[in-house]
């Protein structure tokens, strides 16, 4: 075998890091794509595009969300035990639940695309109509002949520790999709001259191409890794009693907490898309301001947050099967120590970032879009919630993780819930001001902040993990970006943030971006942050000894 081709294990932190990384050049080449796309499309074809993506994300967490998660941690938990028998067994049984479950939500979506369309427009007067927004659920539900058998073998893979493979498949996937999107539209829109419709229904068909061409490269790469995977898969005298009928009923119960938690978070999106046009044109908004509005929530402001919620999906990518191992083998120091370190280590990196991006909020969106003062202020505010729903993943992860499942969705639900009920009063509220197009963004802030503060107190009592130096971390940590933030501030009477075009734009998002990460790594630095979380003194000594 070539060295290429070897699969290295990799510890909680090790993994954190890849699995982060993948994710964030995905996000950014799923960022800079927008820069064309949008420059291609009217607002008009951005929203068929939301509108389709905010149906299928519902349907993709029913499909996809549970059984991958639950492979990761089961595959971790049996190899923890080295029951492989088991494990593969798990695996064969997980792939054919998967492919069942995909196939029928494919069926649904296709004869129900018109009545889902009708729901989501109601009454508005947007330009899309239901037949267009019927194509384009149609298209897109193709993605889920191929992103659950996808998913489940990520998460196979990962519960053995291996996280580059997925994260080389997670790029493989985001390039072939913006490919296809970009060229798909160009050709479409510049050279055959045809609708939008069609332009938007040839990139929303781009998740198809991107999920198979990925799951393409990890069964090449399966094969040629054969034997790390397939270890002495002689059935032991302890594995026998975990019976076909018990190995379904376990992925389930795993499955299903995992299922609905995803559900659930994809609910918040779907709160929005029922909500937001609807109320602000009730209130007397423009059309075109209720349509830019949800579009900057859903699609284009979401777009820019995942980049640092990306970080939080690298990090739980590694901690379930990590977390998992080490609360099957009852490691409670070590269960301490990975939910701090989790913590700590998201928070280093949201924190900064999101004051910064909240800071550079026009430029950054210049550079992305286009001027347009109501989507830059409504993703000011909006982007705060890449710390809170970051947070509240983690925790959400840490406890079904470790079998505390009725507290986990019931936490859930009840944010959920109260984003339901809070999202049209806060608007009618916020409109007393006048910006009653931030409503939605604030009823989701505090309908995840609440549960934030909950799950910490749950986890500190029930896994008796102690935050005394994470709370101290915190505030390093939130002293050194405040900070940053004066000083960018300050330099704006110097050099002042007013440019309305790209490329000014660009320069000064630049110049400001590379002051606040200098700033900010320095007074990390000196507060101590940077050498307690990253352990550099055992960095060193690694390097010493490779030189």
């Amino acid at each position: 075998m070539k060295e290429s081709d070897k699969m290295k294990k990799n510890s909680f932190f090790e993994g954190s890091f890849i699995a982060t990384f993948g994710i964030i050049i995905c996000k950014i080449i799923g960022l800079l794509y927008v820069i064309p796309f949008y420059a291609m499309i009217t607002s008009t074809g951005a929203a068929l595009y939301s509108f389709a993506y905010s149906i299928y994300t519902v349907f993709l967490s029913l499909s996809t969300s549970g059984i991958p998660i639950a492979m990761s941690k089961l595959v971790s938990e049996y190899n923890s035990l080295e029951y492989h028998h088991t494990k593969e067994k798990v695996y064969d049984l997980g792939k054919k639940i998967i492919i069942i479950l995909g196939i029928f939500f494919f069926i649904i979506l296709m004869i129900f695309a018109p009545n889902i369309a009708n729901f989501i427009l109601g009454n508005n007067t947007s330009s899309n109509s239901p037949a267009d927004v019927t194509l384009v659920i149609r298209i897109i539900s193709t993605a889920l002949l191929i992103v659950p058998i996808l998913s489940v073998t990520k998460g196979y893979i990962q519960g053995h520790k291996y996280m580059a493979p997925t994260s080389i498949s997670n790029i493989i996937e985001q390039i072939a999709r913006v490919l296809v999107i970009l060229i798909g539209c160009f050709v479409s829109l510049k050279i055959m001259g045809t609708s939008e419709k069609t332009a938007i229904g040839i990139s929303v068909f781009a998740a198809t191409i991107g999920a198979f061409l990925a799951y393409l490269y990890l069964i090449i790469k399966m094969k040629k890794n054969k034997s790390l995977f397939k270890q002495n898969t002689t059935i032991k005298k302890e594995e026998k009693k975990f019976t076909t009928k018990y190995l379904i009923k376990q992925i389930i119960f795993y499955a299903l907490p995992f299922i609905i938690i995803d559900l659930l978070k994809s609910a918040y999106n779907l709160v929005d898309t029922v909500t937001i046009t609807r109320t602000l044109t009730s209130l007397g908004y423009e059309q075109n301001v209720a349509d830019l509005t949800f579009a900057t929530i859903a699609t284009w402001g979401n777009k820019l947050s995942m980049i640092i919620i990306s970080i939080s999906m690298g990090i739980t990518a590694s901690l379930i099967p990590s977390l998992a191992s080490d609360y099957v083998l009852k490691k409670t120091k070590e269960i301490d120590k990975k939910v701090n370190q989790a913590i700590q280590l998201l928070l280093f990196i949201t924190i900064p970032m999101t004051i910064g991006l909240c800071f550079l909020a026009r430029p950054v969106w210049i550079v992305f879009y286009s001027y347009d003062p109501l989507s830059i202020e409504v993703f000011q505010l909006f982007i705060f919630q890449a710390i809170t729903f970051s947070l509240f993943s983690i925790l959400l992860n840490i406890t079904q993780t470790t079998n505390n499942t009725k507290i986990t969705i019931l936490t859930l639900f009840i944010s959920f819930l109260g984003n339901a009920i809070l999202n049209i009063p806060m608007m009618h509220l916020l409109n007393k001001w006048h910006i009653a197009y931030q409503g939605a963004s604030v009823a989701t802030l505090i309908t995840q902040l609440i549960p934030i503060i909950f799950l910490m107190i749950y986890i500190h009592k029930k896994l008796k993990v102690n935050y005394k130096q994470t709370y101290i971390t915190i505030i390093k940590i939130t002293t050194a970006s405040l900070i940053m933030l004066l000083i960018l501030f300050l330099l704006t009477f110097i050099y002042p943030l007013n440019y309305t075009t790209k490329i000014p734009s660009l320069i000064q998002t630049i110049i400001y971006s590379i002051i606040g990460i200098i700033i900010y790594t320095i007074l990390a630095i000196k507060l101590g942050i940077i050498k307690y979380l990253f352990d550099t003194n055992k960095i060193i000594k690694k390097f010493k000894k490779i030189n």
